[in-house]
């Protein structure tokens, strides 16, 4: 990282998107910065195994996003930055960005590229760390068909949980959804659907607990919301499907959201 020379661009975030986008530069021979951020590789490294990705016939998605980066760093002019980004600013009728670094230093950049995503949200639950891509996952529609002939559970009460259930019932011979009210978010019609599978099983209100497993998931503890009755489910997966939390502080001024706290990016998600 050069401090006082200005970048071509500062690409926040080194997930698929980021290291696409330093990818890019690169070949154009622009003067990049990837701040790597706290989640090297994004999202896709919490997947165990992935196999439908075009030209990657099959593996861990940890090794997939290493191959990512090597390919990044081919490019001379990409540079990789293991940091965090505090701010973006933008002075009046500055030409430049300043983008404040979490350890105080700062960089300026005539372009920003956002690529740090979203957060899942987390059901801060022993367990759930320990067995995050060992049976625990945020992405059924990734994820289900390595549950072949299995039973897992499904946490949520949104569309994409509802909907992650119904295509786990496509590959697992039990599925249990569990949510902590007694009314679903989901389309009623979506909900009619998955109560009509007999692999799916509605476990409501109930909270998650703990998960426990022995080298994989082997057990879910849930609770009543109410009553505090607790539930032990013999389970082989855990989705956890309760949508995503967004953050917009270090570019706040600079663009514009939506009401779900998302950045609009195209004029039809103003309505």
């Amino acid at each position: 990282m050069v401090e006082g020379s200005a970048y071509d661009v500062v690409v926040i975030g080194a997930g698929a998107a980021g290291l696409t986008a330093a990818l890019y530069t690169g070949r154009k021979k622009l003067k990049t910065l990837v701040v790597v951020g706290p989640h090297p590789g994004g999202e896709t490294t919490l997947t165990n195994d992935i196999r439908n990705y075009p030209g990657y016939e099959q593996g861990p998605g940890p090794d997939l996003m290493k191959v990512f980066e090597k390919q990044a760093k081919t490019y001379p002019s990409v540079e990789f930055l293991s940091g965090s980004v505090k701010k973006v600013e933008k002075n009046g009728n500055a030409k430049l960005f300043t983008i404040q670094l979490a350890d105080g230093k700062s960089v300026e950049s005539k372009t920003v590229i956002l690529s740090y995503g979203r957060e899942r949200r987390k059901l801060s639950i022993p367990g759930e760390e320990e067995w995050m891509g060992k049976g625990v996952s945020t992405c059924t529609t990734c994820d289900a068909p390595l549950f072949g002939n299995k039973t897992v559970v499904i946490i949520g009460g949104g569309n994409s949980a509802i909907e992650g259930a119904l295509d786990a019932a496509s590959y697992a011979s039990k599925v249990y959804i569990v949510h902590r009210r007694e009314r679903f978010r989901a389309d009623p019609i979506t909900v009619d659907k998955a109560k009509g599978n007999n692999k799916i099983e509605f476990l409501q209100p109930y909270k998650p607990k703990e998960i426990k497993g022995d080298k994989f998931v082997t057990e879910f503890t849930v609770t009543h919301s109410e009553t505090g009755e607790e539930k032990s489910l013999k389970v082989d997966g855990v989705f956890i499907e309760i949508g995503y939390e967004t953050n917009v502080d270090m570019v706040k001024g600079l663009v514009e959201t939506a009401k779900n706290g998302e950045i609009i990016i195209d004029i039809a998600a103003r309505t």
